[in-house]
């Protein structure tokens, strides 16, 4: 029958010497606990709380925070070898009380001291450090400075251990585009724009520049031989910054004009030559990946690139401005009309877009996935396109046509260019 009774015969000053010890371990076990929290709890604000004080306690606790590698090796060091040796005294001192048949032993020296160390020596220290990280840091600094000597040789194995543990993992995890991307979509963040930037975020090293450049038939140039009159009548109808200037026609672009270097000029006659503050332009492949663009405008120190094809005709053009809208989305400012727009949601599920819409951001638009036109978009590359595409003919105004649930209607033509496209997307 199982049972637990009282030792006829004991041993006073063991049990008393066993007691003291057990208590002096879980004391010590729940500074080890408390102060792992109390440290790596200490925000910015507390720490230069700390370093307004210049105490004696508040500069041990930034001393220790300096290394805080070897600061977490001191603490999980001394709280495993401290609670290792608790469990040890604690069933000896068990062991010297109460004799066990049964089950009972089990109980007492798994069950209940496991209790007892997780409440007392875990659970309790680690919530009375969370409510006063900064008091409870200050209070344990003194006693962790002395530990972080004593048990520096194994912390010390333990931190070159897990460094070259850690350097190895790292070196082993490499994580795809995908991954990352469902991992985004799998977070929940504070708002919708949020969750667009991670999605820009990620997406950043995969698009070319053809996917956000403004093609030719958007960009506006001024001639070369134009006279100064022209020019400055460009610059104010347009409100552009930087415009490409160009010989025959587009595919001619000899320069780059600055609008502030025409700023000391603007009073010079009609005859001023403006051609001598033009800059050099700078030319990019089509296929180029945004990321490098970057690097390239960083480098190089400008804010707009002419896209080019593999035979050196003028595709678009790109700025620093459109290759940041992939990651915080619409840059608006005051100079900027609702005409820009390249989409409007006028109802639910329903949207009236620029044709010259890039596909890739029109599927963003609608909520579909980046591929969703991949079958019937062929080589299109803007909406107008995809609707050439779809119809296998030149589109006219009133045509209506559907592909993957989405329903367009041709609403206005430019000449013979597809202007305004209504959407209408079936639940």
């Amino acid at each position: 029958m199982d049972a637990i009774m009282i030792k006829e015969s004991l041993d006073v000053w063991n049990i008393v010497g066993l007691s003291l010890i057990s208590v002096a371990l879980l004391l010590l076990s729940a500074m080890a606990s408390g102060s792992e929290v109390a440290f790596f709890s200490l925000t910015r604000s507390d720490i230069e709380e700390l370093e307004a004080k210049e105490s004696a306690s508040a500069n041990r606790v930034l001393e220790l925070m300096k290394n805080p590698d070897r600061l977490l090796a001191t603490i999980l060091v001394t709280n495993n070898m401290v609670n290792i040796c608790l469990v040890i005294t604690v069933t000896q001192l068990v062991d010297a009380i109460f004799l066990f048949t049964g089950v009972w032993e089990f109980v007492f020296n798994t069950v209940i001291i496991t209790f007892l160390l997780l409440l007392f020596g875990e659970i309790m220290p680690k919530v009375l450090s969370q409510t006063n990280p900064v008091r409870m840091a200050s209070f344990l600094s003194m006693p962790l400075k002395f530990l972080r000597w004593m048990v520096y040789p194994l912390a010390f194995i333990l931190i070159r251990t897990s460094s070259r543990v850690s350097r190895l993992a790292s070196r082993n995890a490499e994580i795809s585009i995908e991954e990352l991307a469902d991992a985004v979509d799998l977070t929940e963040t504070g708002s919708e724009e949020e969750q667009k930037m991670l999605s820009g975020i990620v997406s950043f090293g995969q698009t070319e520049v053809v996917e956000i450049m403004h093609s030719r038939v958007d960009i506006t140039g001024i001639e070369y031989d134009a006279s100064y009159d022209e020019v400055r009548k460009v610059i104010v109808e347009t409100g552009y910054s930087r415009i490409p200037v160009y010989g025959e026609d587009l595919d001619d672009v000899r320069g780059v004009l600055y609008v502030k270097d025409l700023l000391k000029y603007i009073s010079q006659e009609s005859n001023f030559e403006w051609q001598k503050l033009l800059r050099q332009p700078f030319f990019v492949p089509e296929h180029m990946m945004i990321d490098d663009l970057l690097k390239e405008f960083q480098k190089k120190k400008i804010h707009i690139a002419i896209v080019v094809d593999e035979y050196g005709a003028t595709q678009g053009l790109v700025s620093l401005e459109d290759i940041l809208e992939e990651v915080v989305g619409e840059i608006t400012d005051e100079s900027d009309d609702d005409e820009d727009k390249l989409y409007e949601k006028i109802g639910e599920n329903r949207y009236i877009f620029d044709a010259k819409i890039h596909i890739g951001e029109f599927v963003k638009a609608i909520g579909f996935e980046e591929d969703a036109f991949a079958d019937v978009e062929g080589h299109a590359e803007t909406l107008a396109g995809l609707m050439m595409e779809l119809k296998r003919d030149l589109p006219r105004r009133g045509d209506e046509l559907e592909s993957h649930g989405v329903k367009f209607f041709i609403a206005t033509m430019d000449g013979r260019r597809v202007d305004k496209i209504k959407v209408e997307v079936n639940d």
